[in-house]
């Protein structure tokens, strides 16, 4: 009764103390003198969000969760305070474009103050934060329509100036005026983007998409409500324990990740929102946008259409939303407009996908033989791609002999090769494989090693478990060889670092994505929670977790490690070891004997192979573009960026075709031509070499080695 008593007194000054504070800052950004209020616009009718009581109890239900349940162990004090306060705000406007300098200043007031409100499930800061940004963000979009609406209003694309899109220089506008002065260059820019994507496109057009952007993005907002503030707030605290971890509302658990390769209705892909764009996490094996082929990893959405339909932009938009007009009827056709993370920024590219299930028999795993003849000799090299660790668990559990997963299919697979005696040697491409069933990843790995652990699962109390174990001989034991890459992840990695440890093959390719912690659900009053609860650690005691795994020679890639990767997540967990495990190499082992040798090699195939010599000119040239921190605002200077582009891909491909003794292109509309008729040409009918050259780079680095340890 006492401690009721107490914590009832305490809101209560609490509840005093936020009215005293608040009170100057709503009196200054809501009052007719407001610098962002007083432009020349139509001002939109605007309601603060409140929030709900009900919220209080789940609050502090959450915090003491994460508290006592998550992995990292986290103090509730002053610095988690400032941290929660700055990835709020991060949150809400994390390209800095609305909040004012003296917005944040004024937000310092809750900097070490909300700890204390977290213990007694205050959260009337993350509402009275909301709505300020809710009025400059209104305000903002209202003014930006006022001068796209004003056709007396000339925007110059003839200018010398430039925009800059650092985030990490950028600072709060410190004036009205300078803000101001950056939108006036940002929806410069936007219509630049809108031109150079086509050519026949007037300013009027490009001004009416951004003016349906900016009404729908009014709409959007004014449409929030308190289960969508409290959901930011919560998971802004959330996240500063790990990236993996958040808090999901019943509306958004139904939605679970976004991950449309369960829906009847979806795509397959998994989404997320980075700043004001749909971002693609993840291609789902089997899934219609996998079939399809042309959407990939970190591309970027930006307006979706349905079938013969205007394409509709949805930059802005709140990921539901956007899902909602993704989804549909199944056999239907959704139009998706684009930004492909591996080509020049400005440029978009427009797809169409036939919804439907995610089928694994089209995209289980697969297999071919490459024949290598090189220096090295003759061999024929088997290669089984490996999309996902899948398993039909209603098959396993109802006993079904023929239910399908991945390690049965490699099984098979790998039998069929034995059988022939067809191959020499087998590649494990893992490339894009995010993942899957541990139990998969495990059996997996037991194809290939003796008895022995495979991985170690270390839980948030400390205690380590070592029951993942191959249990069998290995049913095949010539040279193996791995192919991973940036977007290789969790179970991959697992498969990975167990066959490097125990060195039964060579691991090739791109340093991993390094996600190597286990996540679980579990309900709170109102929803559920995600949080990370153990870490994967290899049988040699190093975490996958951050670091990932190193390959044993690395191989070009189009995506960077500086930009994609867990280690680049904000607040993920660290890389660390524990005690190794006792486990066997593989007798007679040769890997590290022949290592520097394949290293050689394979450099002194990249300065001579053709193909290999195009795909490293085309990564450093997407490079140096992204490394490019500004943009000009002057339209002739934008198209003749873009066509440089245009050209030095061009001359990098008749580089490529003359080296190889193939007709050069005349022109760059032959070449684009040529490209478009290609588009629905089997690659079966072009050789492997030009098709990937990174897989057959692997399979010629397998013969040498191969060739090498028979000479030893």
């Amino acid at each position: 009764m006492l401690s009721s008593l107490i914590l009832f007194k305490n809101r209560i000054f609490v509840a005093v103390l936020i009215s005293f504070l608040i009170a100057p800052f709503y009196k200054n950004v809501f009052s007719d003198d407001d610098p962002v209020k007083n432009h020349d616009s139509p001002q939109i009718f605007y309601e603060p969000v409140v929030f709900d009581k009900d919220q209080s109890a789940l609050y502090k239900e959450i915090v003491n969760n994460l508290l006592s349940r998550h992995y990292k162990k986290q103090v509730l004090n002053d610095s988690l305070s400032k941290d929660h306060l700055a990835r709020y705000i991060e949150f809400l406007d994390p390209g800095k474009n609305y909040f004012l300098r003296e917005d944040v200043t004024s937000f310092q007031i809750w900097s070490t103050k909300l700890d204390d409100f977290a213990k007694i499930g205050e959260i009337q800061p993350g509402f009275f934060i909301f709505n300020i940004f809710k009025k400059r963000y209104i305000d903002r979009l209202t003014y930006n329509l006022t001068l796209l609406k004003d056709e007396a209003h000339v925007f110059d694309f003839n200018t010398n100036q430039t925009i800059s899109f650092d985030i990490d220089s950028k600072d709060w506008f410190p004036t009205k005026k300078a803000s101001d002065e950056f939108w006036e260059n940002r929806l410069t820019d936007l219509m630049i983007r809108q031109f150079l994507n086509d050519d026949e496109k007037k300013t009027i057009d490009a001004r009416e998409t951004l003016i349906k952007r900016y009404e729908n993005q009014i709409r959007l907002i004014t449409q929030r409500d308190s289960r969508d503030v409290f959901q930011l707030y919560v998971n802004a605290f959330a996240s500063l324990f790990d990236p993996h971890t958040s808090y999901f509302s019943p509306r958004t658990n139904e939605n679970f990740q976004i991950n449309m390769s369960l829906s009847l209705e979806g795509i397959g892909a998994e989404l997320t929102i980075e700043d004001e764009y749909t971002k693609v996490n993840r291609v789902v094996p089997g899934g219609p946008a996998d079939l399809q082929g042309d959407l990939k990893a970190e591309d970027r959405i930006v307006g979706v259409g349905q079938q013969n339909d205007d394409i509709v932009d949805v930059i802005g938009w709140r990921l539901d939303e956007v899902v909602d007009l993704i989804r549909g009827a199944k056999n239907t056709i959704v139009r998706l407009e684009y930004i492909p993370s591996s080509s020049e920024q400005t440029n978009t590219k427009t797809i169409s996908i036939v919804r439907d299930t995610v089928k694994l028999e089209d995209r289980a795993t697969q297999s071919q033989i490459i024949n290598i003849n090189n220096t090295s000799g003759n061999f024929d090299i088997g290669i089984i791609e490996i999309p996902a660790f899948y398993m039909d668990f209603e098959g396993y559990r109802a006993r079904d002999p023929n239910y399908r997963s991945t390690s049965k299919d490699v099984f098979k697979i790998v039998n069929e090769f034995k059988a022939n005696n067809s191959v020499d040697g087998i590649v494990l491409d893992l490339r894009g494989n995010g993942g899957g069933a541990l139990f998969e990843a495990t059996s997996l790995t037991d194809l290939f090693i003796n008895y022995g652990p495979v991985v170690q699962i270390k839980d948030a109390s400390g205690r380590i478990y070592k029951n993942n174990r191959a249990k069998r001989r290995a049913i095949y034991d010539k040279p193996l060889l791995v192919l991973i890459d940036r977007l290789s992840a969790s179970a991959s990695e697992i498969v990975a670092g167990a066959l490097q440890d125990y060195r039964r093959a060579i691991v090739v390719g791109t340093q991993s994505y390094g996600k190597g912690t286990v996540q679980d659900i579990s309900p709170v009053k109102l929803g559920q929670m995600k949080q990370t609860v153990s870490k994967f650690y290899r049988v040699s005691g190093e975490s996958t977790q951050s670091r990932g795994v190193v390959p044993d020679i690395s191989l070009p890639s189009i995506i960077s490690i500086d930009e994609v990767g867990e280690s680049q997540k904000d607040n993920a967990l660290e890389w660390d070891t524990i005690a190794r495990v006792p486990y066997y190499q593989k007798s007679g082992n040769t890997i590290d004997d022949t290592l520097e040798e394949l290293r050689e090699l394979s450099l002194d195939r990249r300065i001579s192979d053709p193909n290999m010599m195009s795909l490293i000119s085309k990564i450093a040239l997407s490079r140096d573009l992204s490394a490019e921190k500004t943009l000009s605002l002057n339209l002739d200077l934008r198209k003749a960026r873009s066509e440089s582009w245009d050209e030095q891909v061009f001359v990098i491909e008749n580089s490529r075709r003359t080296a190889l003794n193939l007709e050069p292109f005349n022109t760059i509309d032959e070449w684009q031509a040529y490209l478009e008729d290609s588009e629905g040409e089997e690659e079966s009918e072009l050789p492997i070499s030009e098709t990937d050259p990174i897989l057959f780079e692997s399979a010629r680095i397998l013969a040498d080695q191969i060739f090498l340890s028979r000479n030893n």
